[in-house]
């Protein structure tokens, strides 16, 4: 499933995210749960809890261990086209590292993105996670 940018005006789009609305929006989609300890938001996919979104560890220091920074979110996506497709969509907004090099997730500014836009994106990382048929059960609902 391709991220799907909002475009339509709304009283959500342009107020910025802060790990408190990461928190309500992904704790909204059945099953999940967030990481003791962590900021991070796991699915249950069979026996296996699966993460579609997390605190950015950061290298602030190549010699020691990295640390959690608050105003980065590492979010699942699809596909490695669908990461690409949203790094050149706004740079201000998603980027990566070499961490993440070959892997399914950017990340996200949460002072640059907008709530609405952020609840799509966190939707669109939960499908991919989530089993297909708690995805079809979910969709019927909304």
């Amino acid at each position: 499933m391709a991220y799907a940018f909002v475009r339509r005006p709304c009283k959500e789009f342009n107020v910025m995210a802060t790990q408190s609305d990461v928190r309500k929006i992904a704790l909204s989609f059945p099953d999940t749960v967030e990481g003791e300890g962590q900021f991070s938001f796991s699915v249950l996919n069979g026996r296996k809890y699966k993460g579609f979104a997390w605190a950015w560890m950061e290298r602030v220091d190549p010699r020691k261990a990295r640390v959690p920074c608050a105003d980065v979110l590492a979010v699942r996506v699809a596909n490695l086209d669908t990461k690409e497709i949203l790094l050149m969509a706004d740079e201000q907004k998603f980027f990566t590292e070499k961490h993440y090099n070959g892997f399914p997730a950017v990340l996200v500014r949460l002072k640059k993105i907008g709530r609405a836009e952020l609840r799509a994106l966190l939707a669109d990382a939960w499908k991919s996670q989530a089993p297909k048929k708690l995805v079809a059960q979910f969709l019927q609902v909304k």
